[in-house]
């Protein structure tokens, strides 16, 4: 019988990991091999080089916060503001290798020195606001009212973990419960 081989998408979610924690350059296939505890070699079986190793990491990224996070929201359907409820639910609580606030940031960072970088984060999150704008359209008849909404909560989503300001007497669960209830109305 043979050696099972590392899953491709062991490498790319261990990948995703030393991005979150470093940055790319802390990508190195001989580092993620021995956090694996595999040899070198099967990343081989599976990508040209790093460089194709980085791609396919944006491309899980990508797709893992825009068309996943969309699909597994729509799957029970219900109305906008249910959806949107999932939706402040999911994000609240999506900590993987690809949905996780680390790698969102790294990303961000990746994207200030890196065009190609740029212009993918750019499509992703025009794509989450468009499907944000899709949601509180349906309830809320003002544009305006809609673009603030979503930029609010695209806000929530990127910037509530870098937040070290205390809320007062009361704890940050219940203050992105308020704000979650400000934004359904």
């Amino acid at each position: 019988m043979g050696a099972i081989r590392t899953p491709r998408a062991t490498w790319i979610e261990q990948g995703l990991r030393a991005l979150a924690a470093g940055g790319p350059e802390a990508v190195r296939v001989e580092v993620l091999a021995q956090e694996l505890g595999v040899s070198k070699g099967g990343f081989y079986g599976y990508f040209r080089n790093r460089a194709a190793l980085l791609e396919e990491m944006l491309d899980t990224w990508e797709r893992g916060v825009t068309e996943d996070v969309i699909e597994q929201i729509e799957r029970d359907g219900g109305d906008a503001r249910e959806r949107l409820g999932r939706l402040f639910d999911f994000v609240g609580s999506a900590d993987t290798p690809v949905t996780g606030p680390g790698v969102e940031l790294a990303i961000r960072d990746w994207a200030r020195r890196d065009e190609a970088v740029a212009h993918r984060l750019r499509r992703a999150d025009n794509r989450r606001m468009d499907y944000l704008r899709e949601l509180y359209g349906a309830f809320c008849p003002d544009e305006g009212d809609v673009e603030a909404r979503c930029l609010i909560t695209f806000s929530l989503r990127i910037g509530d973990h870098l937040i070290a300001a205390d809320n007062g007497p009361r704890s940050r669960t219940e203050v992105l419960a308020a704000v979650r209830n400000r934004l359904f109305d």
